[in-house]
């Protein structure tokens, strides 16, 4: 999911603020014209923790490194997201988390998600591995990407691949920003 942040009370009044500002420009839940999200879906299969490897440029996520997300289903067909990275500047961990619900067939994955309220972003899963290995994610417009993966690096032709499919989408790769993985997360 899209990989959002807070820490502490404070700080999670910031982060909200920021964050409502944020998806008051990307409130679009459907996915961008010529995107079609991955059909046929399983959600058991997509649950767990995914390492982004690469996204676009966003000022809830500037500066972080070693970003995962954690998605888990909820009894009431909902998936909690837990979004975690290292803040370089700040020196510290942190995490938000949201909610993700379905935008129609829970076959066909395309989800919305909040980390704030009622206030919904979209999240497209536009390439996804046979194996659910890694993931091409692309928010409400084409401005939001993220390459996830379930390993904290992908070789370097699963690289090129998902680079040429963003590119072939419209997503500007040159502006991809490649994601570091070299601390331990202190909560698995």
């Amino acid at each position: 999911m899209p990989l959002l942040f807070a820490w502490g009370r404070r700080s999670a009044l910031v982060w909200s603020a920021a964050l409502l500002f944020a998806l008051a420009g990307c409130s679009s839940v459907s996915p961008p014209p010529g995107i079609t999200p991955v059909t046929p879906f399983d959600l058991t299969r997509y649950e767990g923790r995914w390492y982004e490897v690469a996204r676009l440029d966003h000022s809830f996520e500037r500066g972080m490194t070693d970003v995962s997300a954690t998605n888990q289903r909820q009894s009431d067909g909902s998936v909690r997201v837990l979004n975690r990275g290292f803040d370089t500047g700040k020196n510290e961990w942190r995490q938000a988390e949201g909610k993700a619900k379905f935008t129609g067939d829970a076959n066909t994955a395309s989800l919305k998600v909040s980390f704030f309220g009622p206030f919904y972003g979209g999240y497209h899963v536009a390439s996804l591995d046979a194996d659910y290995q890694w993931a091409l994610v692309v928010g409400p417009d084409r401005s939001y990407c993220w390459i996830l993966s379930r390993t904290k690096q992908l070789s370097a032709g699963v690289r090129e691949q998902l680079t040429a499919r963003a590119n072939a989408l419209g997503i500007d790769t040159q502006a991809l920003i490649w994601v570091t993985h070299n601390r331990t997360d202190p909560q698995p």
